[in-house]
Parts: C-alpha cells; sequence; structure tokens
C-alpha cells in the first residue's frame, strides 16, 4: 500500500506538481492525502484541486502565535493519516510536533548551509549565488526543524554556477535536479533506509 504524505506550499506548486507526476508514474510509492497552504491565493491550491487532492489553506495571520498555527496545520495533516509530510515552496516557519520530529522534508535550492536562512528562498537564493561569485550551487534536501534551512541535511546534488547565468537560467537547472533528488530521498525514507543519528544522516542503496 502506498505511503500517505501531506504536501505543504506557498506559491505556484511546481514541487507538488512534480511529486504528483512521480506518483502517477509509479517511481514514487506515495500517496498525497493533505495539501496545505499559508497563502489562498498561492497557485499551488489550483494545482492541486485540478488533481483532485485535498487542499486546506491556514493562513499564518490568522494565529496569535506560530505555536498555534503550527498544530492547526499539523492537525490537518493528522486527520489526513499524513506519515510524513513535504514542504515545498512553504515559506512559513514551523514548530515541529512532537509526533512528526524526523518526518518534515524541506528541499532548499542550494548548498545548505550556504545561502540558507530567513528571507533566502527562490530567486532570492539564486541572485546570492550569482552576486557572491559561487561556481557552484545545487539543492539541499534536509529534515526540518525549528530553524530556517538548519535540520540534519540527507542529500544534495550540485549544479555548476555558469559565467552567463542569470536567476532564471540558474534557477531553471537548479529545480531540475530537484525534481530528481526530492523524489528520490522521499522514496529512501518512505522504504527505511534513511536513519539519522545527531546532525548526521546514513543512507542506504542509491539516491
Amino acid at each position: 500500500m502506498s505511503f500517505p504524505i501531506a504536501v505543504l506550499l506557498s506559491g505556484g506548486g511546481t514541487t507538488l506538481l512534480n511529486l504528483i507526476d512521480r506518483v502517477a508514474a509509479g517511481t514514487l510509492p506515495a500517496r498525497i492525502v493533505q495539501v496545505v497552504s499559508s497563502r489562498p491565493d498561492a497557485f499551488g491550491v489550483e494545482r492541486a484541486r485540478r488533481a483532485g487532492l485535498p487542499v486546506e489553506v491556514i493562513c499564518r495571520k490568522s494565529f496569535a502565535t506560530r505555536e498555534a498555527f503550527s498544530e492547526r496545520t499539523f492537525d490537518v495533516c493528522r486527520r489526513a493519516g499524513a506519515k510524513m509530510i513535504v514542504l515545498g515552496g512553504f515559506l512559513q516557519l514551523l514548530k515541529i510536533a512532537d509526533d512528526y520530529r524526523l518526518k518534515v522534508l524541506n528541499i532548499h535550492p542550494a548548498l545548505l548551509p550556504a545561502f540558507g536562512g530567513k528571507g533566502m528562498y527562490g530567486h532570492h537564493v539564486h541572485e546570492a549565488v550569482l552576486e557572491y561569485g559561487a561556481k557552484v550551487s545545487g539543492c539541499t534536501v534536509h529534515f526540518v526543524d525549528d530553524q530556517y534551512d538548519h535540520g540534519p541535511i540527507v542529500a544534495q546534488r550540485a549544479v555548476e554556477v555558469r559565467d552567463d547565468d542569470t536567476p532564471d537560467t540558474l534557477a531553471a537547472r537548479v529545480f531540475a535536479a530537484e525534481c530528481e533528488l526530492y523524489p528520490a530521498v522521499i522514496r529512501a525514507v518512505i522504504e527505511g533506509r534513511v536513519s539519522v543519528s545527531g546532525r548526521n544522516v546514513h543512507i542506504t542503496g542509491p539516491i
């Protein structure tokens, strides 16, 4: 039986669409049981509805505290039966519930710990990489803790930064790497091939 996951998003839902396609192709042994958006106008909401997935909008400003917002978000995922939560362009900081520790994954469009932290998302990351003059960028899949882009790193994939890159061209190549790496890591977690000891993550078998 396929593994139940929830997807959290704040924007266009391109990561969600990639996961939907991988599930449909049979290469990701999961089923998406819940989508949560932090914004009502996120195009990812429309993408989820077109795919027939249950969607709930939970706005941070509707809650007095991060803890209350987080608990509501996790409660929706619990009620849907999600055993893992996958962030796909989700821009709100969560306080991870005890029952979801090391069960929440995120993908970041750079090689952490470089170019991470509050405000470092989307094109802001790629602009910073180019401004700094970095020769390599890429993407990082990590477990989520209570800080931005901080949890244990599961896997990374490098992408060359070219002399003629713009934020758009670099973003496109990094996203292509994300589309391969993220489903592979999710599959490895589902299959029980990922173990964590402190900040060290060990994977058996290929990614």
